[in-house]
């Protein structure tokens, strides 16, 4: 028995924290102490309608199969196995063959001896008499079983016993026991009560424990069934047995052949004969008497621990802590158990991972929140954080852009690039040291001018363009920047709004060959209306608005960035991100695709070109029109721009839809072939949601399959989805096809599709489209992450 003593300091010094956790929610609505209520609210009743009980016995399988120990070797089995069936022929056996190994296990010294074979008819005169006298010449060392079966019609328990002429020489005992919803056998009845006699279980008359009626106990499946000393009965019938083998031994006979179905489903052991589960049940008993305290105390003493663990300040701590309860709560049941002390823990799992989850989210919340608004390189505020601003309409906002930084930036060694922003942003605050500056991607930096200052601001941007003129050194290297500057005056617009209106400014000026340039509203305004979708894009595509956004692709073997799929995006300088289902839609219609294509095909090649050349082998995919398939000239324009940009054809895939593939007819087909000869991959975009037939698979000459995000996202809800997924992958991998998942969300859905064996995921979880410098960045610090 185990005392727990409990100091009064600590328990007053625990009560006052408690004390102190409550008067700070009542005061300030703590979150946490929500999270803590909730949880455990919802986990009662989890608790209290046994939801976790899959779990539970799972949990309980692996500790039985990590404690796995042999049985004591009392109760032997003498098995009516398939040798002894083959061997003698005939079943059911004549009640002589019962008689016969009755007297042989007496004569070799057997203690007692149990069957669970029924007896409750009359059978062969002759072979009952000779039964009748062995049990006589046992003098009650026999128990036969008493068995309760449902009746087919009424449903209610049949009771059946040894017929009356065996009766009066041997003890009974119950083979009954109860399945839970899995077919499983968890528990055994002490005894049970039929009519006005109580008879004990199968496994208390083998232990020789007391038999108690109404009461049940757990089976120690930490047992090994396989170390049950067991005979063939055919072997004591023919006297193959070594003399006084059952000396003091506690016999048990039992049908274990496959072809008289005894078997029965022993949990952490798969499909055994069912006398297994009354030979572990009564060496349980032999050890000691078990003790089943259920889930809820373990409930409570979790959600006291998680209690504690919140009063912690720091978040972190709290999660640590969180984590520390939870480990304990695993380990708990080991050593209790190996005392025959059982508790179930999953709703105590549930409500501990329940709030650590809750606040790991909290914490992940807060860590984004500050990521997002943080420049990684420099530390500065980002221009997410700009637009967060309060308005401040009467101040100016000025953006600055170095408008040869990419370049220079690509030339660095990536922890120079930090000394390179606090040159610049040194120079920029120079007469305004506490000015706040914000910094975007490709050498962006904007701040507030103070109010009032739009009559001098063109001065002090002379000044700035001026300072600059100067090479800045970074290391030993002088670099020459070239600035130019823009700014809104101010309005009643957002500051999304305003920062583009700046940068369009200093856009102009760069063009424009100006220090800078004030945003002209009225200009922009009438622009807008004035010019088509189409025309926007053309001029888009040679101001630089268009640009190509960078989605990488994970290799679920080696869980390394392996690629990019290219994406165009188009940033309107009033009206912001313009969808791609807008304008690409827009330039199909109108025969306008090709010039788009070609843009993002030479760009996204010049990337991958980029990335190879730092010796990292990287595949970029570029989506493909159908009206482009048919093209005479594409052939040949992808093998000018892989060898203008020294890229191995290798490193680009063309995505096309099966519908794109095969709506030109063989002249689509013969494009394709010819595209496949020259090196490049061609894969098959959003497969499943076209014509997906194996005859249409052969024709076309894909490398790559990829499957569509309807269906990866549905692959953790949906068996449907998860078996098409699964059946896809199998089906590209006969075809020597390499299939990606695309719409991968999160790491669930991630950790399914490589045990499936998907080649390549992309999705959010991965990454989102990004810049070609942060996707640099992203490849350059993985590879450097791995080699250390």
């Amino acid at each position: 028995m185990l005392t727990f003593v409990c100091d009064d300091g600590l328990m007053g010094g625990l009560g006052e924290l408690w004390t102190g956790f409550l008067k700070r929610a009542a005061k300030g609505g703590d979150p946490r102490l929500r999270i803590l209520l909730w949880a455990t609210l919802a986990c009662l009743f989890f608790g209290a309608v046994e939801l976790g009980q899959p779990l539970e016995n799972v949990l309980r399988s692996i500790r039985n199969t990590t404690a796995s120990r042999a049985t004591s070797g009392d109760i032997m089995l003498v098995a009516i196995d398939d040798r002894s069936l083959n061997e003698l022929e005939k079943w059911p056996w004549p009640r002589g063959y019962h008689a016969l190994l009755t007297d042989r296990l007496m004569a070799q010294g057997a203690q007692r001896i149990f069957f669970t074979i029924d007896f409750s008819s009359r059978a062969d005169p002759r072979n009952d008499a000779m039964l009748v006298a062995a049990l006589k010449r046992a003098g009650s060392k026999v128990t036969l079983p008493v068995q309760q079966l449902p009746d087919s019609v009424s449903g209610e328990q049949a009771t059946i016993l040894p017929h009356a002429i065996f009766r009066s020489h041997v003890e009974m005992a119950t083979l009954y026991f109860e399945y839970d919803f899995q077919g499983a056998v968890w528990r055994l009845p002490r005894a049970s009560k039929v009519g006005n006699v109580t008879y004990p279980s199968l496994a208390t008359a083998l232990s020789g424990s007391e038999a108690r009626a109404g009461e049940q106990f757990r089976v120690d499946y930490s047992f090994d069934p396989r170390s049950v000393p067991t005979v063939s009965a055919v072997d004591v019938l023919r006297g193959r047995v070594p003399s006084r083998a059952f000396a003091g031994k506690t016999i048990i006979i039992a049908p274990t052949s496959v072809q008289l179905g005894s078997s029965q489903l022993l949990p952490g052991h798969g499909w055994l004969p069912f006398s297994y589960i009354h030979i572990l049940g009564a060496e349980t008993l032999k050890v000691g008497n078990p003790v089943d305290i259920g889930w809820f105390l373990p409930f409570l003493a979790a959600a006291f621990a998680a209690g504690l663990c919140l009063l912690l300040q720091r978040l972190r701590n709290a999660i640590g802590a969180m984590t520390g309860v939870l480990l304990c709560v695993l380990g708990a049941p080991f050593p209790l158990e190996a005392s025959l002390i059982y508790i179930d823990i999953a709703p105590a799992l549930f409500l501990l991972l329940a709030i650590a989850v809750s606040l790991s989210w909290s914490e992940f919340r807060r860590s984004y929140r500050l990521r997002g608004t943080v420049n990684t390189v420099s530390g500065l505020p980002n221009l997410n954080a700009l637009r967060q601003e309060k308005i401040d309409h009467g101040r100016p906002l000025v953006a600055a852009r170095i408008l040869n930084y990419a370049e220079i930036a690509s030339a660095l060694p990536v922890d120079d690039e930090k000394a390179l922003v606090e040159q610049i942003t040194s120079r920029l605050t120079i007469g305004a040291m506490e000015r706040r500056l914000y910094q975007g991607d490709e050498g962006i930096f904007a701040w507030f001018a103070e109010e009032g200052e739009t009559n001098y601001l063109g001065d002090h941007l002379d000044a700035l363009h001026s300072l600059f003129r100067s090479p800045i050194v970074v290391g030993d290297n002088p670099l020459d920047l070239s600035i130019a500057f823009g700014f809104d005056a101010g309005g009643d617009r957002s500051i999304s709004n305003r920062l583009g209106s700046a940068l369009v400014a200093a856009d102009e000026a760069g063009h424009e060959s100006l220090k800078w340039k004030r945003y002209d509203p009225a200009k922009l305004k009438d622009a807008a209306w004035r010019l088509s979708l189409l025309s926007q894009l053309d001029a888009a595509i040679d101001a630089g608005d268009v640009w190509i956004a960078y989605q990488p692709k994970l290799d679920l073997r080696t869980r390394a960035i392996c690629g990019a799929e290219a994406l165009v995006r188009w940033t309107h300088p009033e009206k912001g991100p313009i969808s791609p289902a807008e304008f690409v839609a827009a330039a199909e219609q109108h025969d306008r695709i090709e010039g788009l294509t070609i843009f993002v095909l030479e760009g996204a090649i010049a990337a991958a070109a980029a990335i190879h050349r730092r010796g990292i082998s990287f595949n970029v995919a570029v989506n493909l029109s159908a009206r482009l398939i048919d093209d005479s000239k594409l052939a040949a324009t992808v093998r000018s721009l892989l060898k203008k940009h020294d890229l191995p054809a290798s490193g680009l895939t063309l995505e096309v839809t099966e519908t794109a593939a095969l709506s030109g007819g063989v002249g689509s087909l013969d494009m394709l072939w010819k595209l496949r000869e020259t090196g490049v991959h061609i894969s098959i975009d959003d497969y499943g949601t076209g014509l997906s037939t194996l005859d249409y698979l052969k024709k076309i000459p894909a490398t790559e399959i990829k499957i569509d995000q309807t269906f990866v996202q549905a692959v953790e809800h949906s068996r449907s989805d998860k078996l098409m997924v699964h059946s896809t992958i199998q089906l590209a991998h006969s075809l020597e096809q390499t299939v990606v998942a695309e719409g991968v969300e999160d790491r669930q859905t991630l950790e399914t599709l490589a045990q499936m064996g998907c080649d390549v995921a992309q999705g959010y979880h991965i990454g989102r489209p990004m810049t070609f410098r942060a996707l640099t960045r992203q490849v350059l610090s993985e590879r450097r992450a791995k080699a250390a």
